[in-house]
């Protein structure tokens, strides 16, 4: 069988891996996608995996097509953020006090995915083997070898593991990760709500659990409850009204009687911190190179900046072997700090809501917080970027 010779194989075709084939293609470069199975057609129903798309994120997709191929009328943005800690601490922050026109947008994850693979077939710039499993990979310079599960073989000067935090690239590259548990589960579930949330977002710290309700349009919010694990699995075992009355007081009935929109569902917390993210003919972007906690919603835009990255690094050395270790630790430098800069700061927050005995300076530092517009401005742009 013969051999398909490629720049650029992306294993993986989640947000990040296809957003990243996309703008890889678009550059002229040789580009090729390996994906187990195509995205789910999205139909009415609510999807439960939300993502808060930050407004540089959003820009990148709006560059690549793949944000005006969704439906408008799934799609919120969020003007406003109330945070609230056990006791006296709140923060609010304002897209308008900021001077900015929204903080992010609430996504559906289906919806986007669906959206990026819609603009990889318009294009056709990007080579897709899907659905498609990789049965082995013979590493090498100046190409790596990779043996696909239905006999074809494709050659690649860089082999790109986009395939999650389970990534088997990073296992065959020998690429070593540390994987933190929190020993907590985030639940995930849709509901209706009574009152109208006019675009905000909540987040609520009480009892080391963290409670976020996002807005989906119309009067509708997606809920991500931190929680022990134990404590996660009997929300989870609920009947639909009894899990609606604890998460509508947990919430202090900000936006009145809620209805279970989509059955719960719960995933484990961790933190991943890996090695190195590059090695001769080798990058690892999005979940496969970085896990945070999913307090400030960053996972998926840390992805995003990864994929961008990933593009300009190797649109500025189109003319040098893509697989070529000075090309890719340049782009390792310039992720390390973004990341390492969130994960320091969900895994510091966590600790710092999680521990009974320092009750009193978080909820004070909050309301410290909460007096300093210029400071709160900081912290828009910051989350923004």
């Amino acid at each position: 069988m013969s051999v398909e010779r490629y720049q650029v194989v992306i294993v993986g075709a989640g947000l990040v891996g296809a957003a990243a084939a996309l703008a890889l293609g678009r550059q002229g470069l040789r580009v090729a996608l390996v994906e187990r199975q195509p995205p789910h057609l999205p139909d009415e129903t609510w999807d439960t995996r939300i993502y808060a798309i930050s407004p540089a994120s959003q820009r990148f997709l709006e560059r690549l097509g793949a944000w005006q191929q969704m439906d408008a009328g799934r799609i919120q943005p969020v003007f406003r953020m109330d945070v609230a800690g056990d006791s006296f601490g709140t923060i609010r922050l304002d897209a308008y006090e900021a001077g900015v026109s929204h903080l992010a947008t609430i996504v559906e994850a289906g919806r986007l995915q669906h959206a990026l693979w819609q603009a990889l077939q318009a294009d056709g710039n990007v080579a897709l083997h899907c659905p498609a499993a990789i049965d082995s990979i013979q590493w090498g310079e100046p190409y790596s070898l990779l043996s696909l599960a239905d006999g074809s073989m494709l050659e690649a000067e860089l082999v790109v593991g986009a395939d999650g935090a389970a990534s088997r690239i990073r296992e065959w590259a020998g690429l070593g990760s540390t994987l933190t548990p929190y020993g907590q589960s985030g639940v995930v579930a849709n509901f209706t709500c009574e009152q109208p949330h006019r675009g905000t977002a909540f987040q609520w710290f009480f009892d080391g659990d963290i409670l976020a309700w996002l807005p989906l349009s119309g009067n509708r919010l997606s809920m991500v409850w931190s929680t022990q694990s134990a404590y996660a699995d009997e929300l989870v075992a609920l009947d639909a009204a009894a899990l609606a009355e604890k998460v509508q007081a947990a919430g202090h009935d900000r936006l009145g009687a809620l209805r279970l929109l989509t059955p719960a569902a719960a995933f484990p917390l961790r933190l991943i911190r890996v090695d190195a993210v590059a090695a001769p003919g080798v990058m690892l972007i999005g979940d496969a190179a970085h896990g945070v906690h999913p307090l400030a919603g960053q996972g998926v835009n840390l992805g995003f900046g990864d994929a961008e990255a990933l593009v300009d690094v190797l649109a500025q050395h189109r003319r040098t072997h893509c697989g070529d270790v000075r090309v890719l630790q340049r782009y390792a430098r310039e992720r390390a700090e973004p990341v390492q800069r969130m994960q320091a700061l969900t895994h510091g927050l966590h600790h710092l809501f999680g521990d009974a005995r320092v009750a009193w300076l978080r909820n004070a530092g909050m309301q410290f917080v909460d007096r300093l517009p210029p400071l709160k401005a900081a912290l828009v742009r910051e989350a923004m970027s």
